[in-house]
């Protein structure tokens, strides 16, 4: 288990949590694993849930304490909490701000300087790592024009303009993300991005890691009482989860795309794993996206430094501290959400 930001997230499969006193106990096949004092906590999640006793959960709701559950791979499953004034407020504050295209810049512009930052550490890296595989003057000019990019997103107050500053450093990134695979170049390629369908082998793994960070991310903000359907980048559009969009922004590089480039470059998917379709899609077969989600549930598990919070967490707790992060900023706890800076 795992105490951040008031949160206690327990990460361990098939533990039972019950009540003693004023302290949560955890339990697995009778056996003790912790306790800790629940005064001081805001919230409990839980990932691969047993149970909950009725004692625990009448406690955690009488205090606004929260219970999340959710599924071992991350995916939201409940949010048990009593009188919903706390939530309320928050989501009120939400919807108040997703109105105010002003204050939603405010948010938004973190968002993307926070995934701008990431890519262009991202080049960083490679120029540093492999100065003899890619074209080190290209690499560095686009870090060059993607500085200059964040700088002016950091001041930008309009969204229009966030988005546009957005879409040219993406251009920049996206020139430069063939040369970032270094294995199996024959089969493994990126020219453009190729969603509805993808249209090779890079294109539909990309739209398999995007797909599970987004599920990833709207697990997180509605884990702490956000609606993950009202974004502030990303506006409101029906079925739409714009705030998960909008929180993925910031990872889609550094973790996603990253994770695509090293299944590639150690090998672990080949050519054999795909197959195309008549109308131009290219898929991966039944067993290949297996071992894909077997290696994202592995990665999640990876230990970092939490850049914010100078803490160890695993990879696959960074959207539910953003996602905490991102709260306490809407409640008044923050004076600016702090994007999440990965080197």
């Amino acid at each position: 288990m795992k105490k951040l930001l008031n949160t206690l997230f327990i990460t361990q499969p098939d533990v039972y949590l019950s009540l003693d006193g004023d302290n949560i106990v955890l339990l697995k096949e009778q056996e003790k694993l912790g306790r800790l004092p629940l005064h001081n906590l805001e919230s409990v999640v839980a990932f691969g849930y047993t149970g909950a006793s009725p004692a625990l959960m009448g406690y955690c709701a009488e205090r606004n304490i929260a219970i999340v559950f959710l599924t071992m791979s991350g995916r939201f499953a409940a949010r048990v909490i009593g009188a919903s004034k706390g939530n309320v407020v928050l989501r009120k504050k939400q919807y108040l701000v997703s109105e105010d295209e002003a204050q939603s810049a405010r948010i938004a512009r973190n968002f993307i300087v926070g995934k701008l930052f990431n890519g262009k550490w991202m080049i960083e890296r490679m120029t540093r790592d492999y100065p003899l595989r890619v074209d080190v003057p290209q690499f560095k000019e686009a870090s060059r024009h993607l500085s200059s990019i964040i700088k002016e997103v950091r001041e930008c107050e309009d969204l229009d303009r966030i988005r546009g500053l957005e879409g040219q450093a993406a251009l920049a990134y996206n020139k430069l993300f063939n040369q970032m695979i270094l294995q199996q170049k024959e089969d493994f390629y990126f020219h453009t991005r190729s969603r509805r369908p993808p249209l090779d082998n890079v294109n539909a793994m990309l739209s398999l890691a995007y797909t599970l960070l987004a599920h990833d991310a709207t697990s997180a903000l509605e884990g702490v009482g956000l609606d993950a359907y009202v974004g502030f980048l990303h506006r409101d559009r029906p079925g739409r989860a714009s705030l998960a969009l909008d929180a993925m922004e910031e990872l889609r590089g550094v973790y996603a795309d990253r994770f695509v480039l090293s299944l590639i470059n150690k090998k672990i998917v080949q050519a054999e794993d795909f197959v195309r379709k008549e109308n131009g899609a290219v898929i991966m077969t039944d067993e290949a996206r297996k071992k894909f989600l077997t290696a994202w549930q592995n990665r999640k598990q990876e230990k970092i430094t939490h850049p914010y919070l100078g803490e160890k967490i695993s990879w696959g707790l960074v959207p539910h501290v953003q996602a905490l992060l991102l709260a306490r900023y809407l409640r008044g706890d923050l004076d600016e959400y702090p994007p999440f800076f990965w080197k």
